[in-house]
């Protein structure tokens, strides 16, 4: 198996990473490393065989955490913020229409971060609405609001 990073290598993270109940001393589903931090890579593995697994030294807040290959970007590669992250609770924010209009996502509505995109012109989520079962939406991160806003 081939990896993308080595030791001494400095990442960034791409989406926020969460104890998964392996790390000792945090709560399952406690933020432990915020996603855009730089931190070094100072071991590498693989999970089963087919995953390589990197455990990155985050030296703002001294944590060492395992971030899968996918997660993680070069520190120097170009960084867009996002406001919402995967599997977060959104509502549209305006009405959403898809097609010719086939499909119709009133103000609102509730939906769930299933994937984030960055591109040189701009945050776009993929979003899955209750109203829309089955249905996988490219929505702008300016069509969607907080679910408690």
């Amino acid at each position: 198996m081939s990896f993308l990073w080595d030791v001494g290598d400095a990442v960034r993270v791409t989406s926020n990473v969460r104890d998964d109940g392996t790390f000792p001393g945090a709560a399952r589903g406690e933020l432990l490393i915020r996603r855009g931090s730089v931190g070094t890579v100072v071991d590498v593995g693989t999970f089963l065989q087919t995953q390589a697994i990197y455990s990155v030294h985050f030296l703002d807040v001294d944590r060492i955490v395992g971030c899968r290959e996918e997660e993680l970007i070069g520190a120097d590669e170009p960084w867009m913020p996002s406001v919402f992250e995967s599997r977060e609770r959104v509502r549209a924010d305006k009405i959403l229409a898809a097609g010719n209009g086939g499909l119709h996502v009133p103000k609102g509505s509730p939906g769930e971060i299933l994937r984030v995109l960055r591109h040189a012109a701009g945050v776009v989520y993929h979003v899955h609405f209750e109203c829309a079962p089955g249905r996988t939406l490219a929505v702008p991160e300016s069509a969607l609001v907080a679910c408690g806003e």
